[in-house]
């Protein structure tokens, strides 16, 4: 064989390699891509590979002692990895605030949730942890735990309103926190280097970024209250001085991710 038809031929095995290589890895990743560079893992319209399905646990202790005997974990779409809000700019149009999915029966009510919330915080071993406030949706309990020592935010749970079944939240609670998070540790561990609340992105840059997201995608709604997790800032959406709904804006990108499966909202409880 001519020396040329074995180099071509090499060259031809090498790229099929790579290409082949590539298709996984992105596939691993998140599924379409993402933005900065970082792969679909970081939002983008991932929904498969790595983020697809129910892919919890990231730091968190195993729940135990459920509140019936069906229990299960409320189902996850692919869509909520991705996300509205995390794929270029301050985030592409949302798919809507209303909830994907309904349930029927007797809900359980936020006292309970609450409960149910800081039994599990107290799980956890670790003193440092706290629940910080309940918030009640359409579709599930919103639970926000924070960390005594430092005021900042630590991570976010759902609380299944039916089964009592409680997970961590999807979106930016696993994708953004650079210390409770799926950021902490493995494939993206240490690219922001020590976790920490104060980040590049300001709280008041973050209000600017999340009314300007709000302006194009939800009008007549404003930004209410900002609190800061190691990694991303939790704002609360408004609507004539109301509870609307939340979003978060990462504080090294600045980018907006609209939490679009909880629905609509109808309480909060403060519990600190």
């Amino acid at each position: 064989m001519n020396t040329w038809k074995i180099i071509t031929i090499s060259v031809l095995a090498i790229t099929a390699a790579a290409l082949l290589f590539a298709t996984v890895s992105a596939q691993m990743m998140g599924g379409w891509g993402g933005y900065n560079g970082y792969g679909g893992m970081m939002g983008g319209y991932g929904g498969g590979g790595m983020m697809g399905g129910n892919g919890y646990g990231y730091g968190y202790p195993a729940q135990t002692n459920p509140q019936t005997t069906n229990q299960y974990y409320q189902p996850v779409y692919p869509f909520q990895f991705g996300g509205a809000g995390c794929h270029g700019g301050y985030g592409t149009a949302p798919y809507g605030a209303s909830a994907p999915y309904t349930y029927t029966g007797t809900q359980l009510n936020i006292t309970t949730a609450k409960t149910i919330a800081q039994n599990y915080i107290a799980s956890t071993g670790n003193p440092d942890l706290a629940v910080n406030e309940i918030e009640e949706y359409q579709a599930n309990y919103y639970v926000q735990v924070k960390e005594v020592s430092t005021g900042n935010g630590a991570f976010e749970l759902l609380i299944n309103k039916y089964t009592g079944s409680i997970y961590p939240e999807m979106g930016p609670n696993m994708m953004w926190n650079t210390k409770y998070g799926m950021m902490r540790s493995g494939i993206l561990g240490g690219i922001y280097g020590a976790p920490t609340a104060d980040m590049p992105v300001s709280a008041d840059q973050a209000k600017v970024n999340a009314q300007q997201f709000l302006d194009a995608n939800y009008p007549a709604t404003t930004v209410g209250e900002v609190f800061a997790f190691y990694g991303y800032y939790h704002v609360m959406v408004e609507q004539n001085g109301k509870g609307y709904g939340m979003l978060s804006v990462n504080g090294y990108s600045g980018q907006a991710w609209y939490h679009t499966w909880h629905g609509a909202f109808i309480q909060e409880l403060e519990i600190s």
